[in-house]
């Protein structure tokens, strides 16, 4: 069976300008020198001192420095390590998300859960996207091939393309009953979060669903043989804690293999993306977000005066919910 390929998004790298008056002259100085001069050197000189008196915006700027191999000698994540830690232990929150991260991507596995976990529960998708993958492949953690599903769907409501993407490569090696209580945790973890609901599964509204959404989820019972691990790589997460952001572009995400089409199987279910007056924008939006569907095929409906755009086939109500994470508006349709 091949390998599911899936690699972490980057986004903007930035820099945390100090939270205090009296610290702010050396730390501020060092982002504007970074920023507005890109003299990077100059910024980690100022940063430096700062950081070793313990200044923790200092550190996790100094940690994006070794990251990125700008203003040092070149890219040492061993360093970044070590300056992301220090700010992370003073409640640091963006320097605990990136230090989960480089814990996963210099192997330091059984460390990062407990960071990972934290991060995955804020939300942050990248943190969620790795504990996933984790948790799918059985990598430090108990496999939970439910729980792995909860997180990626969780990452991909986001705005992880890499995490959308996954969801339907992991319809082939997940049963639909696993999925639906994937779905079903996921939606516990963003109500806990106070964020936004997810669709329901199929049958939501039933006597055996509700209390499944009440009830802590077990983990998968005996999966099946599954794919080769999926080898996570990662970017850490570049998020700003007050006000000054980095001008720099985003890194590019690696490259990966072409996923192999999820099965497909046809329960009478489809996703309606809209609905068009001109034929040519329904086939414009198709050309947009084609590669969030791979394996389905598109119809365009004339309607009266409309042209609706119809995805599918899905094997129940339930991936037909799942698909529509990915993309918005997006409706489930049955025949």
């Amino acid at each position: 069976m091949k390998a599911l390929w899936l690699a972490a998004a980057a986004v903007q790298i930035v820099l945390a300008a100090p939270a205090s008056a009296q610290q702010e002259d050396p730390v501020k100085a060092g982002v504007e020198a970074w920023e507005q001069k890109g003299d990077y050197k100059k910024a980690v000189e100022l940063w430096r001192m700062p950081a070793v008196n313990g200044n923790p915006d200092a550190q996790f700027n100094l940690g994006q420095a070794y990251k990125l191999g700008r203003g040092v000698p070149a890219p040492d994540l061993a360093q970044a390590e070590i300056w992301y830690r220090k700010a992370a232990l003073q409640g640091h929150q963006q320097a605990g998300d990136n230090y989960g991260l480089v814990l996963f991507q210099n192997g330091k596995r059984a460390e990062a859960v407990q960071w990972l976990n934290r991060s995955a529960d804020r939300g942050e998708p990248r943190a969620q996207f790795v504990l996933g993958t984790m948790y799918f492949n059985g990598d430090t953690v108990e496999r939970d091939w439910v729980r792995a599903y909860a997180l990626i769907v969780r990452a991909s409501q986001s705005g992880l393309p890499q995490a959308s993407a996954a969801l339907a490569q992991m319809d082939r090696y997940i049963s639909l009953s696993d999925r639906q209580q994937g779905l079903t945790l996921a939606r516990q973890y963003e109500e806990k979060a106070n964020r936004p609901t997810l669709p329901p599964p199929e049958g939501y509204g039933d006597t055996t669903t509700t209390m499944a959404a009440t009830a802590p989820v077990k983990p998968a019972a005996k999966p099946r043989p599954g794919p080769a691990p999926i080898p996570a790589k990662v970017q850490p997460a570049q998020t700003r804690p007050v006000q000054v952001a980095m001008a720099d572009k985003p890194a590019m995400p690696q490259p990966r293999p072409a996923a192999s089409a999820p099965v497909v199987r046809d329960g009478g279910w489809r996703v309606q993306l809209g609905a068009f007056g001109d034929p040519g924008n329904a086939r414009k939006l198709w050309g947009q977000v084609s590669g969030k569907f791979p394996g389905r095929q598109v119809s365009y409906i004339k309607q009266g005066s409309l042209t609706k755009v119809i995805v599918g086939p899905y094997g129940s109500k339930a991936e037909a919910n799942g698909a529509c994470i990915a993309v918005k508006p997006c409706v489930p349709v049955g025949q």
